[in-house]
C-alpha cells in the first residue's frame, strides 16, 4: 500500500469510526445531514423557479412585441402601393353587344434600391440608352439617396423595354408587376369612359363612375385581388359610337370649328347610344390631351342654344292650352323692349301662323307667344323639363345650367328664342326627348335600360296632345324649312336649327356663332333623337356658317350611317308603297 493510501484510509478512519469514543453523536450527525438536504432543495427550487420567470419573461416580451407590430400601421412609401394594389383587377368595360371598350393588360414598372446603388451616374447614364426621356437630374437625385430603399424610376414599361434594361445588369434595379388599362378603340369613347391614373383608379367618366359604386372603397381596404370581374356593360352601341365620333372629328376639321359634338338618344328608355365631343383625348394617353380634349362639351358645358329653345317656347305655349296650331301672331315690325331691338334673321313682314313662325324661326313670333304665357309660366315650364337643374346621370362630368337671378320680361322673351339661359347639349336632347315620346321625362342613362324600367322613374311633364303637336312642327320645318338640311331619303326627319350669337368680352358677336341642331326619327314614331352642335365654325357647306351649314350637316351623316343599324327600316314612296323609278 503506498504512502498516499494509507493516508487516506487514516483520515477516514479517524472522521468514521465505529468506536464509541471517536464516533460523533446521533443528534449532531443528524441536524448537520438534515441542514445540508434543505439548503439543497431551497437552491433547486429558486432555480427552477428563477428558470421559469426567466421564460415567462422572454415570452411576455414577444408576445409584446408582436401586439405592437400587429397594432403599428406599416411603413408607406409616398411613391410606392401594396402589391394586391397594385395587381388589382378593374372590371371590363364593354358595348350593348359585348364589344370591349376597356380592359386590363399586365405590365411592369421600374424601380430602384438607391441603397444598392453603386454608381449613380453610370446607372443613369445606362438607363438612358434605353429610355431616353428620362429625367437625368430628377433620377440621379433619387438614386443619391443612400438611406432610400425605393424609388420608381418609371412606370408601365413594354415588354421590349425591360428586357432592354435586364440586359444592361445594373445593380439595385428591380422591376414590380402592375396592371394598365387598355383601350382598345382610343379616342372613339373618350368622354363616355373617362380614364384612370398611374395608379388604375378612375379619375373620370365611367371609369370614376365605377369606382365611386364601391371598387375604389374595396381596393383601400385591401378587399381586391388580380382575379377577373363581371364586366360592365355600357348602353352605347360601338358601331353608332363610331359613327357619331367620326362625324364631329371630320366637323372640327372641315369646318375649322373650335369644337363640335353630338349624342343619339333612345327616347323610350333615356339610353345614350352615342355620344362623343371634339377635340377629345385617347384615354391609353390622357396627358397628351390635357388642354383642350378633356372638356366634355356635352354633358360639361354649358351654351345659349339658340332657337332650338324655339321648340320648347311652342311647347311651353301648346302645354297651358292658350296657343293652338290655328293661331297667328303678327311679325310685321320689330320689338323694342329695355333698350334691345328684336328682329328676325329671315323675316318675312307679315302676320304668321305658328307653324309659319316656326317654319321661319321667328324671334318676333316666338317672344309675342312667350309674353303671352306669362314669365312665372315660362320659368315654371323649362323647370319642370329640366333645362334649368342639374341633370341627373352617371357621368360626373356634369355642368349646372344658368339662368338669371330675377326674371324679368326681357329675360323671358330673350330665353323664348334660346338667349338668357345656357344649358348642356345633352340635357337639351333630353329635354327634347320628352316633347316627341308622349311627354315623358327621363333620365339620361350610359347603363342598358328596358322601356319598362324607364317608365317606372319617368315624369309625365307635359300632355300627349302637346307632344303631337310638338311632331308635327319639327316634321313641318323638316320638310319646309331650315331643317330640311337634315333630311335622309328614307328616313323622315322632324328637326329645329339654332344659331346663337356667341357672348365675348359682355357683348354678343356678330361673327362667331354656336349652332346646334335637334331631330327626331322617324318622326312620325320617333325612337331617337339626335343633337349636335358646332362651336365656331369659320365655314360651312355652301360657304355659310349658321347652323343650316354645318350642325345639321352633322346630324345628317349620322342618321345616314346609323339608322340601319338602329333597326329603323327606311321607307319610300307613299303609303309605303314601292317607289318605281325609271333609269
Amino acid at each position: 500500500m503506498s504512502f498516499l493510501s494509507r493516508i487516506m484510509v487514516l483520515k477516514s478512519k479517524a472522521h468514521f469510526s465505529t468506536d464509541g469514543n471517536n464516533r460523533p453523536s446521533d443528534g449532531f450527525s443528524r441536524s448537520t445531514f438534515e441542514g445540508a438536504r434543505k439548503r439543497k432543495a431551497t437552491q433547486a427550487k429558486s432555480r427552477v423557479v428563477l428558470l421559469v420567470a426567466s421564460f415567462i419573461a422572454v415570452y411576455c416580451v414577444i408576445g409584446a412585441r408582436l401586439t405592437q407590430f400587429a397594432m403599428t400601421p406599416p411603413d408607406t412609401t409616398s411613391s410606392i402601393l401594396p402589391p394586391d394594389r397594385l395587381m388589382a383587377s378593374r372590371p371590363d368595360i364593354v358595348d350593348r353587344n359585348g364589344a370591349l371598350l376597356a380592359t386590363d393588360i399586365r405590365t411592369v414598372s421600374l424601380f430602384a434600391e438607391p441603397n444598392k446603388i453603386i454608381d449613380p451616374d453610370e446607372a443613369v447614364e445606362e438607363l438612358r440608352k434605353v429610355l431616353p426621356d428620362l429625367d437625368a437630374k430628377s433620377t440621379y437625385k433619387k438614386l443619391s439617396v443612400k438611406s432610400s430603399h425605393f424609388a420608381w424610376l418609371r412606370r408601365q414599361l413594354t415588354p421590349k423595354q425591360q428586357s432592354q434594361i435586364l440586359a444592361l445588369g445594373i445593380p439595385g434595379i428591380g422591376f414590380r408587376p402592375e396592371k394598365r388599362r387598355f383601350y382598345p378603340g382610343g379616342s372613339t369613347a373618350a368622354h363616355i369612359l373617362g380614364y384612370v391614373n398611374i395608379d388604375n383608379r378612375g379619375v373620370a367618366g365611367m371609369e370614376k363612375y365605377i369606382d365611386d359604386q364601391g371598387l375604389a372603397d374595396l381596393a383601400a381596404a385591401g378587399m381586391t385581388n388580380d382575379q377577373p370581374l363581371q364586366p360592365v356593360k355600357l348602353s352605347i352601341d360601338l358601331r353608332v359610337q363610331d359613327i357619331v365620333h367620326d362625324a364631329v372629328v371630320n366637323a372640327v376639321k372641315n369646318f375649322q370649328a373650335k369644337g363640335a359634338g353630338a349624342a343619339v338618344i333612345n327616347v323610350h328608355t333615356g339610353e345614350v347610344v352615342a355620344m362623343a365631343s371634339a377635340p377629345d383625348f385617347d384615354p391609353n394617353y390622357p396627358n397628351e390631351g390635357a388642354a383642350e380634349g378633356w372638356l366634355n362639351r356635352m354633358t360639361n358645358g354649358t351654351f345659349e342654344m339658340g332657337s332650338t329653345f324655339k321648340t320648347f317656347t311652342m311647347a311651353m305655349a301648346f302645354d297651358s292650352g292658350k296657343v293652338t296650331l290655328r293661331d297667328a301672331f303678327d311679325a310685321t315690325n320689330p320689338i323694342r323692349i329695355g333698350g334691345f331691338t328684336i328682329k328676325d334673321f329671315h323675316g318675312q313682314h307679315r302676320v304668321l301662323t305658328v307653324p309659319e313662325i316656326f317654319q321661319y324661326s321667328s324671334n318676333i313670333g316666338t317672344a309675342k307667344i312667350a309674353d303671352l304665357v306669362g314669365i312665372d309660366a315660362h320659368k315654371e315650364f323649362l323647370t319642370r323639363i329640366g333645362l334649368l337643374s342639374k341633370m341627373q346621370t352617371e357621368l360626373p362630368e356634369v355642368k349646372m345650367p344658368t339662368q338669371p337671378r330675377v326674371w324679368k320680361k326681357i329675360n323671358s322673351i330673350t330665353i323664348s328664342f334660346g338667349h338668357g339661359v345656357s344649358t348642356t347639349p345633352l340635357q337639351t336632347a333630353v329635354a327634347g326627348a320628352a316633347l316627341v315620346n308622349g311627354g315623358k321625362l327621363i333620365e339620361p342613362t350610359f347603363l342598358p335600360r328596358t322601356v319598362d324600367q324607364a317608365d317606372e322613374i319617368a315624369k309625365l311633364v307635359v300632355k300627349k296632345s302637346t307632344s303631337d303637336n310638338v311632331r308635327f312642327l319639327l316634321d313641318f320645318n323638316g320638310s319646309k324649312g331650315s331643317g330640311r338640311a337634315a333630311r335622309v331619303p328614307g328616313y323622315d326627319v322632324g328637326s329645329k336649327t339654332g344659331t346663337a350669337d356667341k357672348v365675348v368680352n359682355g357683348r354678343y358677336s356678330n361673327t362667331l356663332n354656336f349652332n346646334t341642331f335637334m331631330a327626331a326619327f322617324p318622326i312620325d314614331n320617333p325612337q331617337y333623337i339626335i343633337m349636335t352642335f358646332c362651336d365656331e365654325p369659320k365655314t360651312g357647306e355652301h360657304g355659310g356658317t349658321i347652323s343650316a351649314y354645318t350642325a345639321a350637316p352633322i346630324a345628317r351623316d349620322i342618321i345616314a350611317r346609323a339608322a340601319p343599324i338602329l333597326g329603323i327600316q327606311p321607307s319610300f314612296g307613299n303609303g309605303n308603297s314601292a317607289l318605281l323609278v325609271s333609269y
